[in-house]
This record gives C-alpha cells, structure tokens and sequence, in this order.
C-alpha cells in the first residue's frame, strides 16, 4: 500500500458541490469532513471572522447551516479568489451588511392626495389649538 494522499485531500470542495445534510446542528468534525477543512483551520477562522460563531454547548462546538455556508464562503474567498484574511473579512462584513434602497412612500402625483388631506387636517387642528391659546 502506498503512502500519499487520501484521494479527497488534493482536491478543492465548492460549496456548489456539497450537498448539506438537512441537520439542526453539525460538530466541528463534520464540518470538517463537508468542507474539506481541518479542525484547527476551522477554530483559527472562528477567531479571525465575527460572522463565523459557532454556539458552544457542554465544551463542543456546535455550527448551525448557515455557520457551514460561512464556511464555504471563507473557503471561497481565501483558496480560490486569493484574498488575505482582512481582505475576506472586509468582502463578508460588505456583502451581509448591504442595505437594500429604500422604495419611495408614492411614486406619482395622484398618490400624494393621502397626505395633503393629513396635512390639511392637520394644519386645521393646529388653527384651533392656537385660537384657543
């Protein structure tokens, strides 16, 4: 028997590739062996990404789906697009922290009525609080 690589290890896994077990909560082992990671990778990530946190529950890790798809994307940015960590920190705190535009309140003329009558009533309830002054 030769010694070498095991025939997974040499190769990248994307997450496109992974199909993620319909779990509640998978242990760091397991996130391990998804994404092709070490252990100790994984704990270092922990420590250098604030979206990547893990609950801890009786001393074990515990990653939520959404903790593994952090993981992915860390892995994404880090192996295949070459960023350096700050770099990848710097990507997953702008692509969560997007903001969509907000929509206008009215888009036309006509539906501006509402709030002229609000005005005008308004306006009017002021009239009579200040004649009563």
């Amino acid at each position: 028997m030769s010694r070498g690589r095991k025939p997974d290890q040499g190769r990248q896994t994307s997450f496109d590739e992974v199909v993620i077990p319909n779990k509640l909560y998978f242990r760091i082992r397991e996130v391990s062996k998804l994404t092709n990671t070490k252990a100790y990778v994984l704990r270092y990530w922990e420590s250098e990404f604030p979206t990547l946190n893990p609950e801890r529950k009786s001393g074990q890790r515990l990653y939520r789906r959404k903790d593994v798809e952090t993981v992915f994307k860390i892995k994404r940015l880090l192996y295949d697009e070459g960023f350096t960590i700050e770099g990848a920190r710097r990507q997953l705190r702008d692509k969560s922290g997007k903001v969509e535009e907000q929509k206008p309140l009215f888009r036309s003329g006509a539906d501006r009525s509402p709030l002229r009558s609000i005005r005008h009533e308004l306006e009017t309830i002021l009239t009579m609080l200040s004649r009563k002054c």
